[in-house]
């Protein structure tokens, strides 16, 4: 529980600066554990995108001010909707409907906001129907997509979001000699592609063991930026000898490549293009750093 609510503390200290610094994107993908249970915090984040209280905050909601904060917690706010599932997949029509909803004017000259229940159920089709709403957003709509797992969510919508987490992390990360070693290589850059063979023999040995260890290097470099910004994390000693040098936006783009390639494993493509493709893409940002 209190790994829980150091996840829920994370999330609206990033929500409060976003808000604060007026820096909302278009569009967020935010992991959730269970949807019955962390819908209050998702509504709390839209009412601090929505409320009329300059001042607003996590610690500061329901203001005086307006009645706005009200009618969200009552599931009245007439721009404000929520499209779940209906069956198994989402389905097109249901985001035709919501798109042709917010063709018109909001209702209380305010941004409209559309929530997106399990984000992962949406197919081909209705991805393709949304795709356009997210790459071609009007100034005052602002999308909120949910899943309990951003990898099972189709590529080309989580790229064109923004990510955020309030999933519980079940365990600190287990940082063996495998983790340590490709995470060394990553930083090297071409020491991927020199002891490629080894890593395939020994480490990187298939999809599914790749894939978890991308995501530790995906937490761990998290964990870092953390660490940097507060130095305060709880952070391995050789982690932090290895990636001293590393800047901050480096970590992001390492990061990204790592988010944006990960999904494309859900899918049946070939294992070795696949690394190819990472391997080629960590190597670069190592070049631009020299």
């Amino acid at each position: 529980m209190n790994d829980l609510i150091s996840r829920q503390t994370e999330f609206f200290d990033v929500v409060d600066q976003i808000v604060k610094l007026d820096k909302l994107s278009h569009s967020y993908l935010i992991e959730i554990n269970d949807f019955d249970e962390d819908i209050k915090h998702i509504k709390c984040f839209v009412k601090m995108i929505l409320c009329k209280n300059k001042d607003v905050s996590y610690n500061k909601l329901n203001c005086s001010f307006c009645n706005i904060c009200k009618l969200i917690d009552e599931d009245n706010y007439p721009d404000l909707k929520i499209v779940e599932s209906d069956g198994q997949w989402i389905k097109k029509s249901q985001l035709l409907e919501l798109k042709s909803e917010y063709q018109n004017k909001s209702l209380l000259d305010n941004k409209r906001v559309y929530i997106i229940k399990d984000a992962d159920k949406l197919n081909s089709s209705s991805a393709n129907t949304i795709l356009k709403f997210l790459e071609e957003p009007e100034e005052d709509i602002i999308a909120i997509l949910l899943t309990n797992n951003r990898y099972k969510v189709i590529e080309t919508i989580l790229s064109r979001c923004q990510i955020l987490s309030l999933k519980e992390e079940n365990e600190n990360i287990d940082i063996d000699d495998n983790l340590i070693t490709l995470l060394r290589l990553i930083i090297d850059g071409e020491a991927l592609f020199i002891h490629y063979k080894s890593l395939i023999d020994d480490i990187l040995i298939d999809k599914e063991i790749s894939k978890q260890l991308f995501i530790k290097i995906e937490n761990i470099f998290i964990d870092y930026l953390n660490y940097m910004s507060l130095k305060q994390s709880e952070l391995n000693g050789e982690v932090i000898t290895i990636l001293k040098d590393i800047s901050e936006k480096n970590i992001i783009k390492y990061i990204s490549i790592i988010e944006d390639e990960l999904p494309k494993l859900s899918f049946n493509i070939n294992y070795k293009l696949w690394l190819d493709s990472i391997f080629s893409k960590l190597v670069e940002v190592r070049k631009c750093m020299m």
